[in-house]
């Protein structure tokens, strides 16, 4: 899926799920946060060793990692499915990052309603997204599809819910008509 964002910063480049020989351009791109983006990502100051050790667990842990890659390679946006096994429903929790030169030009929709569909064809019914009352963009973003949202021990919580007999959300194919059959049958 090719993506032009036309705002004050026109970017051209791919949103696809990442393969392993993308973690280094994973990491790269939360290296390359300012400390406002990092923060907000990951719900508190982190740093550099943290942030190398983290990306190399999401890509030995089994999380899914969709990225927005422009055309020199280079990771400028992610978002992530991680499992939550503990749950009862097939859960997951998600999380998503984007560069400053990038923010507030549509990307995180983008990335977001590709998440959205790969949980879907994951199986899962119910997505986790957490994060600090100030990141108004995050708030904002989950709400448009349609997180129901809570505050929790000092931090903000939204939940959505897939399952397909519920869900307010609805993958792009089910607007149309499409028929799939997997995952929800």
């Amino acid at each position: 899926m090719r993506r032009v964002l036309h705002h004050a910063f026109p970017a051209t480049g791919t949103i696809r799920q990442l393969r392993p020989s993308d973690h280094g351009r994973f990491q790269d791109h939360l290296l390359r946060l300012d400390a406002e983006s990092r923060r907000d990502r990951f719900n508190g100051l982190t740093d550099d060793v943290f942030v190398r050790v983290y990306a190399d667990r999401c890509f030995h842990d089994g999380t899914t990692v969709v990225g927005f890659v422009d055309e020199e390679c280079h990771v400028r946006g992610a978002a992530e499915i991680h499992e939550r096994p503990e749950e009862h429903d097939p859960t997951a929790e998600i999380a998503f990052s984007v560069e400053r030169h990038l923010q507030h030009r549509g990307l995180g929709g983008f990335l977001f309603e590709r998440l959205i569909g790969h949980a879907y064809a994951l199986g899962y019914e119910k997505l986790l997204v957490t994060t600090h009352p100030q990141n108004q963009a995050m708030k904002a973003l989950a709400r448009r599809f349609n997180a129901r949202l809570s505050f929790d021990c000092g931090e903000t919580v939204g939940v959505i819910d897939l399952r397909p007999e519920t869900a307010a959300f609805k993958p792009f194919w089910a607007h149309h008509g499409v028929q799939l059959h997997g995952a929800h049958e």
